[in-house]
This record gives C-alpha cells, structure tokens and sequence, in this order.
C-alpha cells in the first residue's frame, strides 16, 4: 500500500495523505496531470472517475464524474490555484449537480498536492483543507478519509503497467 500516513488535524482543518511510490517526480505528475491516468485512480475501486474536462493551469477547470457500483453518479469539479509542474497543484475542490454546476449546498475542499523525491522513491503529500471542523466531520463521515486511501492504493498497478 503506497499511502504511509494519514494525519486528521482538526486544530489545523485538514486531512493530510502521505504516500511513496517507486517512480519518478515526472511520473507521479502525469498521475495527475492527465485525465486518462487521472480518472483510473482518482475514485475508490467501486466509485471510478470519469474526467471529461480537465485544464492543469491556473484558473483551470476540471469536471468529473465517480460511477457507484447500482449506477449511481456523483459528480464533481475542481478549479486550479495554484500550478507548478512537476512538483505542486492546488485546487478547489466541490461537489456538483447533474448538469455540472457547483452544489452550493455542499462543502468546497481547498486541495493541494506537494510531489518531490526522498531518497530515490517520490512522496506525494496529499493536503484536504476544511473550512470548518463540521465540514471535515461530515466528509469523513461520506467516506473521504477511506476512499482517498482506497484511490491512492491502486496507483503502484498503474506505475507497474
């Protein structure tokens, strides 16, 4: 299992991910700088991503789609903040209705994803920021902190391909 740590902080709102993998800074970037290598990791194994916009620039948009295992959708979007190819992203990240705009109704996770090499593996720092305890709680409680681990566990049979 790629993913070494998993640190709730409630002091500080966020989730924090770490995992290491076999492979190249460049390598891990594609994971996410490609929708195709995107969206087969991006969703838990019964919840896969479907990207069907995806602009890795400042200011960019993505959209995207989790198919659940009845046929269900959750859908989604992120908006980039912050890019510096091959080592850093930030996003926002929300939930969407059906025909792609943002569900104000819902929370906005502030993303970001820090990428470097230590000691010849490359470690992606995975940071889920909340706006509030409560909105952290209920998307623990949705599954997040288990499907964010789910998701980055099935990178290494993508690396290995």
């Amino acid at each position: 299992m790629p993913v070494i740590s998993t640190d709730k902080d409630t002091d500080a709102l966020t989730l924090t991910f770490v995992a290491e993998f076999d492979a190249d800074v460049e390598r891990i970037w594609q994971l996410w700088s490609d929708p195709r290598q995107l969206e087969r990791w991006w969703g838990p194994p019964t919840w896969p991503a479907t990207f069907t916009q995806h602009d890795v620039v400042v200011g960019g948009e993505s959209r995207y789609f989790m198919s659940g295992p009845e046929g269900e959708k959750s859908r989604g979007w992120w908006r980039m903040t912050a890019v510096e190819a091959p080592t850093y992203l930030a996003f926002d990240d929300g939930f969407a209705h059906d025909d792609d705009t943002p569900n104000d109704a819902m929370p906005v996770i502030h993303g970001s994803v820090r990428i470097e090499d230590v000691d010849g593996r490359t470690r992606m720092t995975t940071v889920n920021r909340f706006e509030s305890v409560d909105q952290m709680d209920q998307l623990i409680q949705m599954g997040m902190a288990e499907g964010m681990g789910l998701a980055m566990g099935q990178i290494d049979d993508i690396l290995a391909a």
